[in-house]
Formats: C-alpha cells, structure tokens, sequence
C-alpha cells in the first residue's frame, strides 16, 4: 500500500513538473502567472484593463474558475479532474467564446484564443491540466497565511507575547474560500499577521473549537491572548482594507488589556 502511495506521489509531481514546463511553453505568453486580487478587480473594474494590459485571464483566474464551475468541486476528487481536463482539453482544441468561464466584464477584454490543434500533444493536455487543476492550492501554500495548531500557538503566543488568531472555517465555505484568495494572500497582510499574530485555521466541520468557544458562521476571526481570553469575536468576511483594520484593532485591545 505504502508503496502503491509513493508511487502516486511520484506520479503526481512528475505531471505537475512537467505541466508547469508545458503552461510556460504554450500557454505563459497570453495567461500570465499569480495575480493577486486586488490587483485584478483594479485593473479590470478602476482601469479597463489599461493598469496591466492582460491579453487572457491570469493563471490563479483559470485555476479557480475551472474547479468552481466545471463538475462538482464538492464530489469525488479524481472525476473533478477529469471533467476539468476533458473541458480544458476541449476548449483549447476548439475554443469558442460561449464556453468561456470567465466573468463578463473580465472576458471583454480578450479575444477568443486560437486553436491549438496539432500545436499541443494529448500527454501535453493532461500534464497541463493537472498544473492548472493544482496551481490554486500552490499559489495558497506558497504565498497565504501560514497556519499553527492550536495548542503550539498557544505556547509560541506565551513566548513571544503574540495574539492568536484563529479562523473559524469550513472546507466549502464561499466566503472562507474568498477570504483565502483574496485578503489571506495579500502581501500587506501576510506580513501583518507574521508581526504580531500566531495564525491557527480551525475546520468546524471536523473540529471542535478550543476552550470551549462555540460559533455556526464560517469564517470567523477570533482573537486570543497569550492568557487564552478573547480579544476579538467578529463573524463574516471582509475585504483587504477593512481587515487590516480589524488586525489594528486587535492589536490596541491587546495593548489596553497589558496596561490594566
């Protein structure tokens, strides 16, 4: 079995090895690489596109877009990959603008791409699909917040006289999703929250909650000392501008309690 699973592995990160070598080859001189949100609502909806000047949707826009809309992203894993590897090997064999998953005022801004239709091999397709099906996954890993477990945050919270933030979240949850991909990416927040906080991330569909906290809405943000008493209790899903105020105010509840 441990065997059967390496091998897997193996051939997992052999596809998207070779993938990411395909998508940089046919695909990187129109569908450019991460793009953080921000950036793409300013450019599309503040500057018509004129601020980048992108010629087709960005790579974190096709990954996302792919798996929200093609399949069910909530059903068996393996299948969803095929039914978006059968979508993006269609599209890009026959491309047509009415199969476009792109947001109207997103897609106004590009030509339909032409066919790649002897120009791209069926092993090339697959290896190709499995980096796009995985880049929204790497791009969260690699550039988002980085989560502790509870009770080590805790202890590193006690040390370094940080506030733990703790996100209250569920795998399928819209605007825990959103807020991943868009505000718990930022470069600006990220950097934030490695000052001064000690991030856990807390699915309440599998987990409890620690010290006996209880909340039904996905995402919450609470904040707690390194005395485990809580700062912060705020439920819902804001944007980039509006959490950086939510951590400052966290921080000055923080300072008020040490005065006391």
């Amino acid at each position: 079995m441990r065997i059967a699973l390496g091998v897997l592995l193996c051939l997992g990160l052999l596809l998207a090895t070779e993938g990411k070598e395909v998508y940089e080859k046919k695909c990187a001189s129109c569908h450019q690489g991460y793009i953080s949100m921000s950036k793409l609502k300013k450019n599309y909806l503040d500057h018509n596109n004129t601020l980048l000047k992108l010629t087709a949707p960005t790579l974190n826009q096709l990954s996302y877009r792919l798996k929200q809309r093609i399949g069910d992203p909530k059903g068996d894993n393996d299948l969803h990959r095929m039914e978006v590897a059968a979508f993006i090997s269609d599209y890009v064999i026959n491309p047509e603008r009415e199969k476009s998953l792109c947001l109207d005022d997103v897609m106004q801004h590009f030509k339909t791409m032409p066919s790649l239709k002897g120009k791209i091999s069926e092993d090339e397709l697959e290896e190709v699909s499995t980096y796009i099906y995985d880049s929204e996954n790497k791009i969260l890993a690699e550039k988002g917040v980085q989560y502790e477990g509870f009770e080590k945050a805790l202890e590193k919270a006690k040390k370094e006289h940080k506030i733990i933030m703790l996100k209250v979240m569920t795998k399928y949850c819209h605007f825990c999703r959103k807020m991943d991909r868009e505000v718990m990416i930022e470069e600006d927040v990220v950097k934030a929250i490695e000052k001064d906080f000690i991030p856990v991330s807390i699915d309440i569909s599998i987990h409890k909650l620690p010290l006996g906290l209880k909340t039904e809405l996905t995402p919450s943000f609470i904040f707690i000392d390194e005395n485990a008493k809580v700062l912060l209790n705020l439920p819902g899903a804001w944007d980039k501008i509006d959490f950086l105020d939510i951590l400052r105010e966290a921080k000055m509840k923080y300072k008020q309690k040490e005065k006391r």
